[in-house]
């Protein structure tokens, strides 16, 4: 099974979130724990992908057409750190 560490700012963020989304990030949860990234390649709909530039080392899933989850795979120990969901704005603040 997959450990899931999310950023302490992530919990403040996911409030303001609508419920749509909250809903769908714990589906996205539920999905890691049980498979791992690997699961989510499986599913279409997450569109699972590496991210480049400033996001080097990290991946990013859809949630819906505008709200993406950010994350890093720690090595090979069933560690992912999600690090923030957003409306799809990929500048690093």
């Amino acid at each position: 099974m997959w450990k899931i560490y999310e950023h302490k700012k992530l919990v403040k963020q996911l409030q303001s979130l609508p419920v749509e989304i909250r809903k769908r990030y714990e589906k996205w949860k539920d999905i890691v724990i049980l498979s791992g990234p690997e699961g989510l390649k499986r599913i279409r709909g997450f569109n699972d992908e590496a991210l480049t530039g400033n996001w080097q080392g990290f991946r990013s899933s859809r949630l819906n057409i505008q709200y993406r989850i950010i994350y890093k795979i720690k090595g090979e120990s069933f560690y992912v750190q999600v690090e923030k969901v957003t409306a799809h704005d990929y500048r690093r603040k």
